[in-house]
């Protein structure tokens, strides 16, 4: 209990190469009660993965999608109904936010409950549309040119170069440096504007006025539809950071450069000098280990949830859209524009 509150964090689970660096940051919270699992995956060893982790660390509870199936973000939604506990506030992570600030959950708990009369709250996340237009306004950040506040801007948003060079500045210029607190820009209310939910808190109490039914594309729900039906607001602190790893149209890029394998090196190193942290990624670097191991076997157990079945048709027309993007994600880097100033 925090303040008159439990403080449970949940993430809809989700891929291992990226959990491997978010459990330790969230396991090693004296102020996290719970961490909710939403296993949304039918990757047996992803699944694997979560289980040898709940079994060693009691605070991890796995939950199961209740209608037993997934679909990708489109089964999501039946997971907020474990989500409102009137006495409790919850924190959602994306399962890839790959690095928070030491002292993020304290600092946004706090947040979120000094402001009562918001719907969620926010950080400024690195790689957010939205937060890299704040980051712009304040002038944190300089650009190659202005860029507007939307959620789904064609290049902060989308562009994998853009994502690759955002990620490298923070990481070169911020974050191995030790001076990310220069990025700290003050609280911005939101109304009516969509955003990326990277990491959101709420109170359950708000959830379960309305049975945490939660309909549609949850991330307009929660930044557009809710707010606007109740009246409120949302907020976003400023001056609290995460790290987002990547969306998917800008994945293969990042991939590309190595990014994750940057932050990996970064957070093994820093929590070298964080005792708590280090006893639980060595625990999951040896999981992982294990499962890699065992990957063979893990792959050819039946999956666990019902999958929609994909005609031959959709399976082509999916791989040529896939073709296409990476296509367009090679000549965006070819081209070598500059987006990323200073």
């Amino acid at each position: 209990m925090y303040r008159g509150y439990k403080i449970v964090c949940n993430t809809a689970a989700g891929r291992r190469r990226y959990m491997q660096y978010l459990f330790p940051q969230v396991l090693a919270s004296p102020l996290i009660d719970r961490y909710d699992v939403w296993v949304n995956t039918i990757d047996n060893c992803d699944i694997e993965f979560f289980k040898q982790l709940a079994a060693k660390y009691p605070k991890i509870n796995l939950v199961w999608q209740p209608d037993k199936r997934v679909d990708g973000i489109a089964t999501i939604n039946a997971f907020y109904k474990f989500c409102m506990d009137e006495d409790t506030i919850y924190i959602k992570m994306d399962d890839d936010v790959v690095w928070l600030e030491p002292d993020y959950f304290q600092k946004m708990v706090d947040f979120r409950i000094d402001h009562p009369e918001c719907f969620i709250v926010s950080p400024l996340v690195i790689n957010n549309a939205m937060s890299t237009y704040i980051l712009q306004v304040q002038g944190k950040i300089k650009l190659n040119k202005y860029m507007n506040a939307q959620c789904n801007h064609r290049i902060m948003w989308k562009r994998g170069s853009f994502a690759a060079q955002l990620h490298q500045w923070f990481l070169d210029r911020h974050l191995t440096t030790g001076t990310y607190q220069q990025l700290h820009c003050g609280t911005y209310p939101w109304a009516m504007n969509r955003f990326s939910i990277n990491s959101i808190l709420w109170f359950g109490k708000d959830l379960k006025a309305f049975d945490g039914n939660v309909q549609g594309d949850d991330e307009e729900f929660f930044s557009c539809l809710k707010p606007t039906q109740l009246g409120k607001m949302n907020m976003v602190n400023g001056d609290c950071l995460i790290a987002h790893f990547a969306f998917a149209q800008q994945r293969w890029m990042l991939d590309r450069c190595g990014i994750l394998a940057q932050y990996g090196k970064y957070l093994l190193e820093e929590w070298k000098t964080r005792p708590d942290v280090q006893h639980i990624s060595d625990d999951v670097q040896a999981i992982l280990k294990d499962i890699q191991q065992r990957q063979a076997e893990l792959k050819a157990l039946p999956p666990i949830y019902a999958t929609r079945k994909i005609g031959t048709g959709t399976q082509l027309k999916r791989r040529w859209k896939a073709w296409m993007k990476q296509l367009r994600c090679q000549w965006d880097g070819y081209k070598g524009v500059k987006y990323v100033l200073e």
